[in-house]
């Protein structure tokens, strides 16, 4: 069983990365894993059905909905990783706690 920070298809810190880079690694996956949940919880609120759903649609749609997040935390355009990044004790852009 995989965990869900290594499916979010982001790449790991390098192996001899310092450790503010391997924070800063985690708190992007992290951030990913938040969008995807809001994503999947944004379409359960769906009102109604499409007439033609199915199970593979569905597959297909959460595959998209997990690029999606991880797209939009890869940008950083939320701040969750740099926000978790500076309180962890990495050198985000903020440069450091405030």
């Amino acid at each position: 069983m995989t965990s869900p920070v290594a499916a979010t298809g982001s790449t790991p810190a390098p192996a001899g990365a310092t450790a503010p880079a391997k924070v800063e690694a985690v708190a992007k996956q992290f951030e990913a894993v938040f969008m995807r949940q809001m994503i999947g919880a944004m379409r359960q609120a769906s009102l109604s059905d499409g007439l033609f759903d199915s199970s593979a649609e569905d597959q297909f749609r959460d595959m998209g909905d997990a690029k999606l997040a991880d797209s939009m935390a890869g940008k950083g355009g939320f701040g969750i990783a740099e926000m978790l990044t500076r309180q962890l004790g990495g050198t985000a852009d903020g440069g450091g706690p405030k």
